[in-house]
């Protein structure tokens, strides 16, 4: 991380907050630490961070409440902790907006490299991803000559895999693990509907331009000029 990250942590347990505080800052991150729900969603309405790392089980406001209340009105980026680890549990985490999800016990230096992760993808996601074409995270929106259409979570994260790797064949595979932070079984046919409705919104505002090309038996990749193998 280039320049200092703002990371609200949400945990309700003293010394796990004072853990994570402690290696998050030691990576070059701004922590605040909040112990409450209710105080968390107050603090982060009056203040700016970057990311927020986000207990399941909080007094005041529980998580996954709290998770519906900031996704209703940002995407900052949200990696959610918890020692529940029941998989409607973990489903539910990620449906409700959580970006990634960590049980407890957790080392403290993986907590650090999925929130370096995150912030890594926040800040390619606020630049220019090349040629003109302009992912806005906050509003899951791609615009191209002032020109604007709005994607799933989905279509945003495919399409930002696609642009980081631009030139480079992505197997379906690897797709769907850009796609599907939550590890869940889909299907290739799954994806290659969500590619088709991506390239027919892209063609809306890009027309020739647009720059999903399909490999027959491989993949896809992102190239402004050329046409499907």
């Amino acid at each position: 991380m280039t320049a200092a990250a703002r990371v609200l942590i949400v945990e309700d347990e003293p010394k796990i907050a004072r853990l994570a505080a402690d290696y998050l800052t030691a990576a070059g991150c701004e922590t605040v630490m909040v112990h409450r729900g209710d105080d968390a969603l107050a603090r982060f309405a009056e203040d700016r961070f970057d990311l927020v790392v986000l207990d399941l089980m909080l007094p005041g406001l529980d998580g996954l409440s709290l998770c519906r209340a900031l996704r209703a009105e940002s995407t900052v980026p949200i990696v959610m902790v918890t020692a529940r680890v029941e998989e409607v549990d973990r489903l539910l985490g990620l449906e409700v907006g959580a970006d990634d999800y960590l049980c407890k016990p957790f080392s403290p230096r993986e907590l650090v490299a999925r929130v370096k992760a995150q912030l890594r993808r926040q800040q390619w996601q606020r630049s220019d991803p090349g040629e003109g074409l302009e992912l806005q995270d906050e509003a899951l929106r791609a615009v191209f000559a002032q020109q604007a259409v709005d994607l799933t979570r989905v279509e945003f994260r495919i399409l930002s895999a696609l642009l980081q790797n631009e030139g480079v064949i992505l197997s379906r595979d690897q797709l769907i693990a850009a796609a599907y932070e939550d590890h869940r079984v889909v299907s290739d046919r799954t994806i290659d509907t969500h590619m088709k409705n991506l390239r027919k919104k892209l063609s809306t505002i890009m027309g020739d331009a647009m720059g999903i090309r399909s490999v027959y038996g491989v993949g896809y990749r992102w190239e402004l000029s050329g046409k499907d193998e």
